[in-house]
């Protein structure tokens, strides 16, 4: 090979090698990062993260209406199942205090009462005292000719001057009388014979499970019936 063409071949190689050097990419430049400086190494654009993904929406809880709340506190509790009977009647005040003793224990709810009860002989009719013994005999007067004859004007004693139109077995034909009787203008009145006692009673309302024979028995009561619970309150 002639010495010219050796230079010629020398020159090609040296141009291929600076356009190879000069048109490779640039190297990443190399930052030693410390942990401790608290600076962070250098980056390329290349080298950055990409845009974190959007957190995944929350659903919204359900927001509950200001009525629904109000209606679930004021649901009332469930109730207890019950019975309710009706114990007596106790001859005094000291028996019927005994027997609350006895079943508020195992009592929902209990109250008293009284009554007016028993004593009856019958019923009768009058007409109230007058003002003297005249007065009632023109009372008697005018009885007779309205139709009713049966009657007697008392004399003396506390009814002195009233008048007696009648004695019945029971209530029904005694008020019957005397609506007849108020019907034709007088003032006739019915009122039961004997002496009125008061009978006192408990009301009382128990579970369901109860036994109802035991409850009469530690109440001392000679008498127990079953009764509505909407009256026990």
């Amino acid at each position: 090979m002639s010495l010219r063409a050796l230079i010629v071949l020398l020159v090609v190689i040296n141009l291929g090698i600076t356009a190879w050097w000069l048109s490779r990419p640039d190297a990443a430049p190399t930052v030693i990062e410390d942990a401790s400086s608290g600076i962070a190494r250098l980056r390329l654009v290349s080298e950055r993260p990409g845009p974190r993904p959007a957190p995944a929406p929350v659903a919204e809880a359900t927001a509950v209406p200001p009525e629904a709340k109000a209606a679930e506190d004021a649901a009332p509790p469930p109730t207890t199942p019950e019975r309710c009977i009706s114990l007596g009647p106790f001859a005094d005040t000291a028996a019927l205090a005994t027997a609350q003793t006895a079943l508020r224990p195992g009592a929902l709810r209990l109250r008293t009462r009284e009554t007016q009860a028993g004593g009856e002989r019958g019923w009768r009719v009058y007409l109230p005292a007058a003002a003297d013994r005249a007065a009632a005999n023109a009372n008697a007067d005018k009885l007779k000719a309205a139709g009713f004859s049966d009657l007697l004007v008392v004399g003396d004693g506390a009814e002195a001057n009233s008048i007696a139109l009648g004695r019945f077995s029971g209530e029904a034909r005694a008020q019957q009388h005397a609506a007849a009787l108020r019907a034709a203008g007088f003032e006739a009145k019915a009122e039961a014979l004997g002496e009125a006692r008061t009978a006192r009673w408990i009301d009382v309302a128990l579970k369901a499970d109860t036994d109802l024979a035991a409850a009469r028995r530690s109440s001392g009561a000679a008498q127990s019936r079953t009764i509505d619970c909407a009256g026990v309150r």
